[in-house]
């Protein structure tokens, strides 16, 4: 049995920029990305390759988390297309019409849902599977226990994959996203500290406080190590706050779940699947779900 954890803020975004073509309600709002989340959602619950039995999806509504009071450079929803912003609690129903749990995360975000959800019950199947590229769920992955899972790109990423994709371990990789970045997620990174810069440094030192101030004690010596110790030196504080700001949590809420039982899908409940579609005018999503649950 796998457990499958989709981080639907990022199915929401690739299906609203996506080139396919746009799609209006009978009401007349944009609803491209509802109904390409769940035509994505329609193909992952019938692959046979991935025999979906426990699912959960996670999305961030607001954007906003309890990460923004910590830095105010933090992702929120500044920017955010209009006609998406307000899609993302019409997205969830659809999510819920299709018999999937719905994670709707507040102060937390999609990710911290999806970190809990792989630490809590990890022990309790054959393998934990993140369905996100996004490279902070990274630090999740352990072993072939827990996998990262690009469908786009039809890579899996297991411990091996994540050290070499990155450089380092999944343990470190807050700690590099703190040197290097993720505009993602609006952490800055420290200046001049390149991906190969600073995950060379990690897989000598695995933790930011193990790197010694003087670059000449340094046992690898990635390009401009002289001006990297003392940018490292001048800004250890910033970068143990972004490396905070990267480490997802392990005790997030999980709207109406206890047990793994609770993200078990059975099927699309047809009483409730087809009424929403007429809602969005997409009738040949009807036609799609292979189970049913009524």
């Amino acid at each position: 049995m796998r457990l499958h954890l989709v981080d639907g803020t990022y199915e929401l975004y690739r299906a609203h920029f996506s080139p396919r073509p746009g799609h209006t309600s009978p009401e007349g709002q944009d609803v491209k990305a509802t109904v390409g989340v769940m035509s994505s959602l329609l193909m992952l619950l019938h692959d046979g390759e991935e025999a979906v039995t426990h699912v959960a999806v996670a999305f961030d509504n607001p954007i906003r988390s309890f990460r923004n009071a910590m830095f105010d450079g933090y992702k929120s929803d500044e920017g955010v297309p209009p006609e998406l912003r307000a899609q993302f609690d019409l997205v969830e129903k659809a999510v819920a019409a299709l018999g999937v749990r719905v994670w709707s995360m507040k102060e937390h975000e999609a990710d911290d849902a999806l970190s809990t959800a792989a630490a809590k019950w990890a022990g309790e199947v054959e393998q934990v599977r993140l369905l996100t590229p996004d490279k902070d769920l990274g630090q999740c992955v352990r072993g072939q226990r827990v996998v990262q899972v690009d469908r786009r790109q039809e890579k899996v990423l297991d411990e091996d994959a994540v050290r070499a994709k990155l450089g380092v371990p999944p343990a470190s990789v807050p700690d590099l996203l703190a040197l290097m970045g993720d505009d993602a997620d609006g952490i800055p990174g420290l200046p001049g500290f390149g991906e190969k810069g600073a995950s060379a440094l990690l897989s000598a030192y695995g933790k930011l406080e193990a790197i010694p101030d003087d670059a000449s004690t340094w046992t690898v010596r990635p390009r401009g190590a002289d001006k990297l110790a003392a940018t490292l030196r001048a800004h250890r504080e910033d970068a143990l706050l972004y490396r905070r700001l990267a480490t997802l949590v392990t005790d997030a809420p999980l709207p109406g779940t206890r047990t793994l039982e609770d993200v078990a899908w059975r099927g699309v409940p047809r009483s409730v699947f087809e009424p929403f579609c007429d809602t969005l005018g997409v009738n040949t999503l009807k036609r799609r779900p292979k189970r049913w649950v009524d």
